[in-house]
């Protein structure tokens, strides 16, 4: 699951247009992050993008495969999917998915967040 530097050169150029991407490695690939929140990831070459019920019928639309890095089908991690290859060419477009997707690791942040717990005027 290696990723090569021209590839990541090239996707932070085609998302400049969405903010400064951060390309961090991670376990032989490396994740994607915009302002601290992972929304991609890259692997072998290929760009996962974030999912969950909002914008994966998009990816499945495109019938873009689920992130399988290990080759097994009880391993694989459904929250992220293969980035439609017509993208890479159009930044606009790749932007507004990349957007969806980090609309969503933002969701996903949120809910891992414990809430603060307020102390009664009785403790």
């Amino acid at each position: 699951m290696a990723f090569s530097k021209e590839f990541s050169d090239f996707i932070v150029e085609q998302l400049e247009p969405i903010g400064p991407v951060q390309v961090k490695r991670m376990f032989g690939g490396a994740g994607l992050y915009l302002d601290g929140t992972i929304f991609a990831i890259l692997a072998d070459d290929v760009l996962y993008f974030k999912v969950n019920e909002a914008n994966e019928a998009d990816f499945i639309a495109e019938g873009m495969a689920v992130f399988d890095p290990f080759g097994d089908p009880k391993r694989q991690i459904r929250s992220y999917r293969e980035c439609p290859p017509r993208l890479l060419e159009d930044p606009d477009e790749l932007g507004q998915w990349a957007r969806s997707a980090w609309a969503v690791g933002r969701r996903a942040e949120a809910a891992k967040t414990p809430k603060k717990h307020r102390k009664s005027k009785s403790e």
